[in-house]
């Protein structure tokens, strides 16, 4: 039987979505258990179905599904899963979701406009989940949309890891793409020992209905800038902000994200002269025709693995940042 035997009481189980199953099986590999057998697939309409083949009574339970493209699909997917195993009477349920979906979501910005990352963890929680555990969240309030406990977990350290190994902190300036960004870059700034520097995006004046212009608080002249945000999707944005980088004199420019969601046309920006390099983690999954020469990619498995070890054993999540929060 699939899972990690405590004390002959406590039992782990892991269950995968279809999203990204490379990622389900490198956390099971972590934690020396395995996957439970699942037997999930779409009916001819689009309806989906999942079941279990063991026993998952008593058991705690963590759903990993990486929610990309096509995004409801496996949101629903992830939410009969769910079902199953409160039907199925698992003792808890956490929700792994390393990119929370509908996380752009978070506010009303205008009258009649829905907040789609409230609504998601309310389906979750009617679903029979108790606990939710995710990677980077677009915005920190979403851990509040939960009735329940919330692991945000920080890429921070693994990313980090990799740019202690790769870039000279006395040439090196940190980068936030807006001011929005500003304090999670204030934090990457102090962890390198490297000054940051602030893109503010403003609309010029004298131009209506145009792109934005740029306008950089710091110097980066002479400097190899990274800019660092939590997720790329088309990539126009971070190009954008690379770009005014390249033009107030940057040396060099590398972009750090958690999560690479790579829409179309992202690989193509993204190739842009004005960037050096790019470096993300596998949250979402990365097909070959979305990589290319500039692109590193860097495990979140042996993140993810030790959080849902620490949950397992009643351990703290927190502790495994060291402030990174």
């Amino acid at each position: 039987m699939s899972g990690i035997q405590v004390s002959g009481q406590k039992r782990l189980v892991l269950v995968s979505g279809r999203a990204h199953p490379q990622l389900a099986a490198e956390i099971a590999q972590e934690l020396g258990s395995e996957l439970v057998p699942t037997d999930a697939r779409t009916f001819a309409n689009g309806e989906l179905y999942a079941r279990f083949d063991e026993s998952v009574r008593g058991c705690d339970a963590f759903v990993i599904q990486s929610h990309t493209t096509p995004i409801n699909e496996w949101l629903m997917e992830q939410l009969i899963m769910v079902d199953a195993l409160k039907r199925a009477s698992a003792k808890r349920i956490t929700v792994v979701a390393p990119f929370y979906p509908y996380s752009r979501q978070d506010k009303k910005g205008r009258g009649r406009e829905p907040i789609s990352a409230r609504l998601v963890a309310d389906l979750f929680k009617v679903a029979g989940a108790d606990r939710i555990m995710s990677v980077d969240l677009h915005a920190a309030q979403i851990q509040g949309f939960f009735d329940g406990p919330v692991d945000h977990l920080f890429a921070m350290p693994v990313l980090l890891e990799h740019f202690r190994e790769k870039l000279e902190p006395t040439t090196l300036t940190v980068v936030s793409p807006d001011m929005g960004r500003a304090r999670v870059a204030d934090i990457w700034s102090d962890r390198l020992g490297a000054p940051l520097a602030i893109i503010h995006k403003r609309r010029d004046p004298l131009v209506p209905n145009q792109v934005s212009i740029h306008d950089i608080v710091g110097d980066v002249r002479g400097r190899w800038c990274l800019l660092v945000d939590d997720m790329i999707d088309t990539g126009r944005t971070i190009a954008k902000a690379a770009e005014a980088l390249k033009n107030n004199g940057a040396r060099g420019v590398t972009i750090a994200a958690t999560h690479a969601i790579f829409s179309d046309p992202a690989v193509e920006v993204l190739s842009s002269d004005f960037i050096d390099s790019v470096v993300v983690t596998d949250t979402l999954p990365i097909p070959d025709e979305k990589r290319f020469e500039k692109l590193t990619v860097l495990p979140i498995a042996p993140l993810i693995a030790r959080a849902i070890h620490e949950v397992f054993e009643d351990g703290s999540v927190t502790s495994m940042f060291d402030g990174a929060a």
